[in-house]
């Protein structure tokens, strides 16, 4: 059986599916219309953050499985693979850690200057040293939105590691499932309004695209900061650079963007007070093995009959 992957992975999962008996097609390009034909006599994809739209999926006449190299299926049409009998898998297991120290870096980041500090030497500002004032960690808030997997993380991070008040929302997390060091708030307005770090950890959906705006960013304090280590979409950066230019808030740092990468007239580029980093806050070697590894383990389950470890639909049987 032949599995098709259009951009490359760790040589870690190309073992595992060289391992199992299973035929690597590489991809020559990650466009739609390429995938689309080369995906014709292939049994799974292994994708990464190239489209596979219905058009894709009604090629692969013998397609059985897609596997995403990570946690977001964004980019996939998991509807048109439900209605076609395709299962979608992915490996949430694989990169939470790595972008759970991702935000913790940018929330240690924004608090102690690094990067305008790390500027101020190199442009021999020696003295920025009596004028810049850094914010102490021990005892701030921190407001995570999303108790998934990686706020989780995020949140055992900044209160076992950083001796941080922790506060979530998640409207949709059991409650058995919150860790005793982190208080669930009852609205996004006292989130919001109680933190001194905001940080980002839901997924892109119609109810949370543009969702942080003026509207809970105008309820920060004026030395907070926001983090965004979920997705681009989810805020509304006109509302962002509005509040970071006018002194609602302090600072944000940036692992997404709503467009990626980013328009050269961005005006979030611009800004001093933002940290930016471009999309990469799984990208650490251990993830990318995990990746590619997990995304070969659904593929195998799928065409071995097995039962799927991580199923992003349900299939009628």
């Amino acid at each position: 059986m032949k599995v098709l992957i259009p951009q490359d992975i760790a040589e870690a999962g190309k073992k595992f599916l060289l391992d199992k008996g299973y035929e690597i097609k590489m991809g020559s390009a990650a466009d739609e219309e390429t995938i689309a034909k080369e995906v014709t006599d292939c049994d799974a994809i292994l994708i990464r953050t190239a489209p596979v739209t219905r058009k894709v999926l009604e090629a692969g006449k013998n397609l059985k499985v897609v596997s995403r190299h990570g946690v977001g299926v964004d980019n996939i049409d998991v509807q048109a693979a439900t209605e076609l009998g395709i299962q979608v898998t992915n490996g949430p297991l694989s990169n939470s850690e790595s972008v759970a120290e991702h935000a913790v870096a940018f929330i240690m980041a924004l608090a102690h200057h690094i990067v305008e500090m790390d500027e101020n030497v190199r442009n021999h500002d020696w003295e920025s040293r009596n004028r810049v004032r850094m914010t102490g960690l021990s005892g701030k808030t921190v407001g995570i939105v999303g108790l998934g997997r990686i706020g989780r993380y995020v949140a055992k991070k900044v209160a076992l590691g950083l001796d941080m008040k922790v506060i979530g929302f998640d409207a949709y997390i059991p409650k058995d499932a919150v860790p005793e060091y982190v208080e669930m708030v009852d609205s996004m307005e006292e989130l919001y309004k109680r933190s001194d770090f905001v940080s980002l950890h839901c997924p892109a959906t119609p109810e949370t695209k543009g969702s942080v705006n003026m509207k809970y960013l105008s309820l920060m304090k004026p030395g907070a900061f926001l983090v965004n280590c979920a997705r681009g979409e989810v805020v509304n950066e006109e509302d962002l650079y509005q509040a970071l230019t006018t002194g609602i808030i302090k600072g944000a740092a940036l692992d997404v963007l709503s467009s990626e990468p980013p328009k050269e007239d961005n005006p979030l580029l611009g800004l001093k007070n933002v940290i930016l980093s471009p999309h990469c806050a799984a990208h650490s070697y251990e993830s990318f093995d995990n990746m590619a590894v997990h995304a070969g383990i659904g593929i195998d389950e799928v065409l071995t009959g097995k039962s799927v470890s991580w199923p992003v639909n349900k299939l009628e049987k």
